[in-house]
């Protein structure tokens, strides 16, 4: 599983990786954690609002800060 945290690098994004890393560790599961902080590459995902979270290429929220336990629910709705 890869999970993407868009956004330039402003404080909520980290916040927003640092809830995604927990949320993995809380899970006990292996992923790939990827920031994207390239604007053209966000944009071309579709992303308008940042930050937002792709699970494996799909973008699952955008301009919204998660939780641990709401990045939790997008990952077992998004695992294959």
């Amino acid at each position: 599983m890869k999970i993407q945290v868009l956004g330039m690098g402003c404080a909520k994004c980290h916040s927003l990786e640092a809830n995604v890393r927990e949320a993995v560790a809380k899970m006990g599961i292996s992923a790939e954690i990827e920031p994207v902080k390239d604007l053209q590459k966000i944009v071309g995902m579709g992303v308008m609002a940042t930050p937002a979270i792709a699970i494996d290429g799909k973008v699952v929220s955008s301009g919204r800060m998660l939780s641990p336990s709401q990045i939790m629910e997008l990952i077992k709705q998004n695992q294959q």
